[in-house]
């Protein structure tokens, strides 16, 4: 059975397009301020900022990539997704860093720690980032959508109708309709990850049929083989890149620093990016569900990412390919809303209010984070017109993303890092990277296929670079450095001010940092009442990675169904 896009399916796409934006701009009156439309007047409770987290770090490319590689090497390939599974719950150690800095950017928590100049220079690779991501989502989404309706709709008309309602109401309620929107969309996206799943199991007979039919793969039904082309040290790299690059990633600071509490960050950050571990079950079920159809119906696909477009178009009927394309276009505007929330932070704040108009009213802060996030949202939407690889512009962004993180986290892990080690360890980092890669390859290229050996050298020199040359120069100034590690150390939380007027210390009620400092815990004070100190930071790290260990459980149960 062959689906198109029928009328059902446009009212369903049209009622969800003009829903979530009505939706978006009720929610916008609650703007009274620059805080609030920057930072949701970080009143944000933990069930709202999972839906941020949630929606914002899921694109309609992962769901497409998955199947694609599930259908070609097996169920194991989902560690192309799970490699960031295994540093999921270093999210609850990491995110009241961003909290506790008291900023709206993270430029700006970089000049309080490095100066002006290098917060400055991250200004600029953010922006550059929110750019080149929106537009390959953008465009990513609308080629998604063009295959699955058997090209009904073309994807620069998807590309404009998501970009005109995401723009809308981010443009009026910035963060605060962008929260809402995103816990609304979040669901949609569970939609997404699972529909297919029923219908598609329906056709080739229930799990017995699908370990009937895939019989001459028994690796295909395997949780982890070196077939899928993830070795032990592919994935350990992997994982490097995403903590180390997670902490740089221009949007985490909204992630987790918007939330009423520190704990509704932790909470959204870490169990929002589990949700989405969660969903990726279903991309790889239906990865294995078309491999499976292939086979029986005596059809083979040119290529492998073109199975969840197959999936769509064999087993969804009028209506549901409509509430396909909602969902595709809810996984990506829920991400770009929030970019075009942060890049007129980072714009507004790091550049108009530094540079131009320093002593700009509340008022002209506000309206400049809506018009620059506008229109820097525009320069990606030109961008995704014209884009004809997504998945090179992901990895060029993720790349630099690694490298930048070098800084973020080394910042904070060490007193003693200053801004010559910083930036020259980038620098050193792009060089290696890039001389590896023209080395093996011959060629000099903008992205290069990612592969574990120069990510892992560039990475190692970088901390190297970082560590010997902040030893060897002038460190920080000691008030700037004390400044900002001291608000490390004190409760965001704590409305109450002591006789001195400055926060409760963490340590006090349990909420001291184990990652704070490292080389601090060569002093015998940071093992006194070492539970107490850092009760909340070991309890939710060790939830969740129990909550790691049922999803992994859950996943090779679902294989051993029908066997």
């Amino acid at each position: 059975m062959k689906s198109g896009f029928t009328w059902l399916d446009s009212v369903v796409l049209f009622v969800y397009l003009v829903g979530i934006t009505l939706f978006g701009l009720w929610m916008a009156r609650k703007i009274k301020s620059s805080n609030s439309y920057f930072m949701g007047d970080r009143k944000f409770n933990w069930w709202l900022m999972m839906g941020l987290a949630f929606g914002t770090g899921t694109h309609a490319e992962m769901p497409v990539a998955q199947t694609g590689a599930v259908f070609q090497n097996g169920f194991a390939t989902i560690w192309y997704q799970w490699k960031n599974m295994l540093i999921t719950p270093f999210y609850w150690l990491l995110a009241p860093w961003y909290r506790r800095s008291e900023r709206t950017t993270i430029g700006e928590m970089i000049e309080d720690r490095y100066g002006r100049q290098l917060g400055l220079i991250y200004s600029v690779f953010a922006i550059a980032f929110f750019v080149f991501n929106q537009g390959a989502m953008l465009q990513g989404a609308g080629k998604i959508i063009s295959v699955a309706t058997g090209d009904a709709i073309s994807s620069n008309g998807v590309v404009l109708s998501m970009t005109a309602a995401f723009i809308i109401f981010s443009f009026f309620g910035g963060l605060m309709s962008t929260a809402y929107t995103d816990f609304i969309q979040a669901f949609m996206i569970i939609i997404l990850s699972m529909m297919l799943i029923p219908l598609g199991l329906g056709q080739v007979g229930g799990f017995s049929g699908l370990h009937t039919i895939l019989a001459s793969k028994p690796d295909f039904f395997e949780l982890y083989n070196v077939k899928s082309g993830l070795t032990a040290f592919t994935i350990a790299m992997l994982a490097v890149n995403g903590v180390v690059g997670i902490t740089a990633q221009p949007h985490i600071l909204s992630m987790c620093a918007t939330g009423n509490n520190e704990r509704a960050g932790r909470i959204g950050q870490t169990h929002g990016a589990l949700v989405k571990r969660l969903c990726t079950i279903g991309w790889a079920l239906t990865g294995l569900i078309v491999a499976a159809m292939v086979i029986e119906r005596g059809v083979t696909l040119p290529d492998p990412e073109a199975a969840f477009g197959y999936a769509c178009r064999e087993l969804l009927f009028p209506g549901l390919t409509g509430l396909l394309a909602a969902s595709v276009l809810a996984a990506n505007m829920s991400t770009c809303s929030t970019f075009m929330v942060n890049t007129g932070a980072l714009f507004t704040r790091n550049f108009y209010m530094k540079y131009i108009n320093p002593g700009a009213n509340d008022r002209t802060v506000l309206w400049t984070g809506r018009i620059s996030g506008f229109v820097l949202t525009l320069l990606g939407v030109l961008f995704a017109l014209t884009v004809k690889n997504v998945l090179h512009a992901f990895l060029f962004t993720e790349t630099i993303a690694a490298f930048m993180g070098i800084i973020v986290f080394g910042g904070v892990l060490w007193k003693r890092a200053n801004r010559y080690g910083a930036l020259w360890s980038v620098l050193t980092a792009f060089v290696v990277y890039y001389a590896l890669n023209f080395n093996s390859t011959g060629k000099l290229l903008l992205v290069y296929k990612w592969k574990p050996e120069p990510f892992g050298w560039a990475m190692l020199w970088g901390f190297v670079v970082f560590i010997v040359l902040s030893l060897l120069t002038r460190p920080e100034k000691k008030a700037c450095i004390d400044l900002f590690f001291d608000r490390m150390s004190r409760l965001s939380d704590d409305d109450k001010k002591g006789p001195d007027d400055v926060k409760s210390l963490a340590a006090e009620s349990g909420h001291d940092l184990l990652f704070l400092d490292l080389p601090g815990w060569l002093k015998s004070e940071r093992w006194s009442g070492f539970f107490k100190r850092y009760r909340e930071d070991i309890v939710g790290f060790i939830i969740a990675w129990g909550v790691v260990a049922l999803i992994v459980a859950l996943a090779y149960g679902i294989l051993q169904i029908g066997t």
